[in-house]
């Protein structure tokens, strides 16, 4: 069945290409497993909730805009009847009935690892101005007069203060009063007439989110999606998004434009059963311990590859949200996120926490992620707990306060021909990764957590084998490029692991060297580091044990720039690094992690072999060092990523 939606329905129509339906819901009620919903052009203001999901992945609802046509899904009201009190400072009353039975105006943004915010609480809803968010004062008088923020006001932002990139906008400001009846919003419009420009106003929390979980083998295609008031999603409670399956498997959201989440866009997290907020409510256990009773609770109401996850994100622009691009705990395992664009994440910083990324995901147990483009957000990926199997590859990450983040996992994962250009690189809580053929221009951090001692699993499984704390290393640096800079007191290349063993028979040497004893002794070696191949620009330092390496004073010059639908790399590289003895990467080569004891490996169990660069061009069995195979001495322009 073919259900078609467009302005000049009506929802007692029969929903045919004659007789359409008026809404996208009318649709959503009805359509089952096998059926299509075409979406004709226009602006859709309502929370699509689909009532039915598909049985498999060639038996899926299918929901799409019409060829050639743009089609909007907002979480938001156009609000006129706006009156001037002062200066540029209006208002408008609007009925609570028209927030159901959530008013964004009263929901505050809270939870878990979050940190309370700079002056006031923030809340759900926002203000759009011509599309454009504004601030939340926290009060009359911080509407009338706003202060300008030029930099973020959280001081452990990135653990450095971060420039806010539109620090005018700040000066755009609203306040909200609610009582029983109504809710009351104050804005600053700085000249503008609100009843005569698009004045828009938070009112739905989600646009395209079922109620209900288990609703499988859903696409959502070619729409432009924004304004949804959503809420704080951290890896202990629900996690909403504007856009999400709500705890389920096998959806495809592709070829989509969204944008304006106050907090996360796509959502692949978890349902609120296996925990909502419990150490924030209540404080009786740390917050790593209701977590880890969140991989336990979810075992047991199904969380297996059989019944979750395994989604495709892919093809999407995905920006201006204030937490997560794409965010999921649990719901995310086995899904593949690749071909989008995700930029402007989390860089308003009227709140700050810590599940703040482009990419944010818990558990990501054989995810994929990999041919995205993801700048000019606070971090860029960030994968924490768990994150067993997954590959990051052929990304290009530019102009974020922090490139990329693991923390407490234990691998095996893979991070390969990545652009990483950002001057904050990496940070490493965790061990047991392989980082091979990547561009790494920024400083890299790298600490043990040995207090939380978190899960691992069997191979491709949900199924826990194990937890274990993190002691750092039992990781793989090969072929990679390392740019130096200048931050005093920083690591720039992979000189942080001297003193390690460069194998797992020195390693037991040195343990056994201890005497007799158990956990306790662990704490007191390095784990081993297996480090070759790589070349060393402007400064950056060799790990003191590595015997291939290249190591150059010269500056690279490496930038990274839009052109049209294309972005290019430009990059001056030296002669030296031409030439050296390497070879080719392989899952032989990367051996097993210590503690998880598997291998690197495809999610299919098959051998890895890293012969194609960032590109797609073949390497040879000697392939050149960093992301491209295909370089020269001198001056390099090459197109990585097209849009």
């Amino acid at each position: 069945m073919i259900y078609h939606v467009a302005k000049s329905g009506c929802d007692r129509n029969e929903g045919t290409k004659e007789a359409p339906f008026l809404t996208i819901q009318r649709a959503a009620e009805l359509a089952a497993a096998g059926d299509r919903v075409i979406v004709h052009e226009g602006e859709y203001r309502e929370w699509v909730r689909p009532k039915n999901g598909g049985l498999s992945e060639d038996c899926r609802i299918i929901y799409e805009a019409a060829e050639g046509e743009h089609v909007t899904i907002k979480g938001s009201e156009r609000i006129t009847g706006w009156e001037n009190i002062e200066g540029t400072v209006w208002k408008v009353s609007v009925p609570n009935e028209m927030f159901g039975g959530f008013n964004p105006y009263e929901t505050e943004i809270f939870g878990d690892w979050i940190v309370a915010p700079y002056e006031h609480p923030v809340h759900a809803g926002d203000v759009y101005l011509n599309g454009r968010s504004f601030y939340e004062a926290g009060d009359l008088d911080g509407v009338k007069n706003p202060e300008k923020w030029m930099v973020s006001p959280y001081e452990t932002w990135g653990d450095r203060p971060e420039a806010l990139r539109d620090p005018d906008q700040s000066l755009y400001r609203w306040y909200a009063e609610t009582d029983k009846e109504q809710t009351t919003i104050y804005a600053n419009f700085h000249g503008a007439d609100p009843n005569r420009e698009l004045t828009e106003i938070n009112v739905r929390r989600a646009c395209f989110f079922p109620e209900r979980t288990g609703l499988d083998y859903i696409t959502v295609r070619g729409f432009e999606m924004a304004q949804a008031a959503t809420t704080w999603a951290p890896p202990t409670d629900e996690q909403p998004g504007l856009i999400g399956p709500n705890w389920a498997k096998g959806w495809i959201i592709e070829k989509n434009c969204i944008h304006d989440s106050k907090c996360s866009a796509v959502s692949l997290g978890k349902e609120i059963s296996t925990g909502n907020g419990a150490f924030t409510k209540w404080r009786r256990k740390p917050g790593y311990q209701y977590q880890m009773e969140a991989v336990f609770r979810a075992r047991a109401i199904g969380w297996s590859k059989e019944r979750i996850g395994s989604h495709v994100v892919r093809s999407n622009r995905i920006y201006d949200c204030g937490q997560n691009g794409v965010v999921g705990h649990l719901g995310c395992v086995f899904s593949r996120i690749y071909g989008n664009e995700i930029y402007n994440i989390a860089v308003k910083h009227e709140f700050y926490g810590h599940e703040i990324a482009g990419i944010k995901l818990h558990a990501s147990i054989d995810v994929q992620i990999h041919d995205n483009y993801i700048h000019d957000c606070t971090l860029g990926i960030w994968l924490d707990w768990q994150a067993q199997g997954v590959r990051v590859s052929r990304n290009i990450l530019n102009r974020n306060n922090r490139d990329f983040f693991v923390e407490v996992s234990h691998g095996p994962y893979l991070v390969d021909n990545n652009i990483f250009t950002s001057s904050y690189g990496f940070d490493n809580a965790a061990q047991g990764g392989a980082y091979v053929h990547n561009l790494c221009c920024g400083f890299l951090n790298r600490y043990p957590v040995p207090d939380r001692s978190t899960p691992y699993h069997l191979p491709h499984s949900t199924e826990v084998l194990g937890t274990v704390p993190v002691y750092g290393g039992d990781d793989r640096w090969y072929q990679n490029i390392f740019v130096g800079g200048t931050e005093e007191g920083r690591f720039y290349g992979t000189s942080h692991y001297d003193g390690s063993p460069v194998c797992m028979e020195e390693y037991i040497e040195r343990f056994l060297a201890l005497g007799n004893g158990d956990v306790e002794q662990y704490a007191q070696v390095k784990q081993p580091a297996y480090i070759d191949g790589n070349v060393y620009l402007n400064g950056a330092k060799a790990f003191e044990r590595e015997k291939t390496y290249c190591v150059s004073d010269a500056e690279p010059m490496v930038q990274v720039m839009e052109e049209g639908s294309e972005v290019i790399l430009e990059i001056e590289l030296p002669e030296g690094m031409f030439g050296m003895e390497t070879e080719q990467v392989t899952t032989q080569k990367l051996g097993m992690t210590r503690l998880t004891e598997e291998r690197y490996e495809n999610p299919d169990g098959s051998s890895l072999v890293l012969d194609c660069d960032l590109t797609g061009a073949e390497r040879g069995q000697c392939p050149t060092a960093g992301p491209l195979e295909r370089l020269h001495a001198g001056k390099n322009r090459v197109v990585v990523w097209r849009r």
